[in-house]
């Protein structure tokens, strides 16, 4: 736990997993048409240029993936889910849409989504202290911290922890406003993909939740996968 006379920093985890030693290389950059894993309850970064596009994949159906965009040239512009919802006038992205920035530009375009397109763009990501209010006293995985890893392994700092879009994350919003934490309704080997509108860096987290159902019930968090594809 960070004291509370510490200055808090958005970019400083607070613990660590294999995110830190699972770059796919040292500045983020992949080998186009390659497939890579990102292990269960954790992190990655992945460069994406202009004109190219990333595919996320679900191999168990089930697991939701946290997912942020930053600007390569500049990491404080960034996928803002409350600009999204400003943009499209809902909280729903589907095929076409774009992912817009805290300066509202797109950043990707969804090209592809093989779901029932039930996504979440309302929830934080899980950190230290969600799980501490959970009731889990020990550190646990979480996004937040995969965020920030991911990016320390290919030399950069979060300058902050936007609200993800949580792919396949099943969060239903009643006419009342309330909302609820239910299982995906993804199957297995969905996939998502994303064309880079400027040359970004895009992070994915396979979320570490399994105190409640959002990775499914009476199941455990799961691995993804993602190639980025194009010149």
């Amino acid at each position: 736990m960070i004291p509370s006379a510490t200055k808090f920093d958005p970019a400083q985890p607070d613990g660590t997993n294999r995110s830190m030693e699972i770059a796919i290389s040292a500045d983020g950059s992949p080998e186009l048409g390659l497939t890579y894993e990102i292990p269960a309850r954790c992190g990655i970064a992945v460069r994406v240029r202009k004109g190219q596009t990333l595919t996320v994949i679900n191999p168990a159906g089930f697991q939701v993936c946290d997912f942020w965009i930053f600007a390569a040239d500049d990491l404080n512009e960034y996928s803002s889910m409350e600009h999204l919802h400003t943009s499209l006038g809902s909280i729903f992205p589907k095929v076409g849409d774009g992912v817009v920035s805290n300066l509202r530009r797109p950043l990707m375009t969804i090209t592809e989504d093989t779901s029932p397109g039930v996504h979440d763009t309302v929830i934080a990501a899980c950190d230290h202290n969600r799980y501490r209010q959970l009731g889990v006293e020990a550190y646990h995985d979480n996004c937040a911290d995969n965020l920030r890893q991911a990016l320390i392994a290919i030399g950069l700092r979060a300058p902050a922890i936007p609200a993800p879009f949580n792919l396949w994350m099943n969060v239903p919003v009643q006419p009342d406003g309330s909302t609820s934490f239910e299982p995906p309704v993804s199957k297995p080997g969905d996939q998502m993909s994303f064309r880079a509108e400027t040359d970004v860096i895009a992070v994915m987290s396979a979320c570490p939740q399994d105190v409640t159902p959002v990775n499914g019930e009476g199941t455990s968090p799961e691995r993804l996968k993602f190639r980025v594809t194009g010149d």
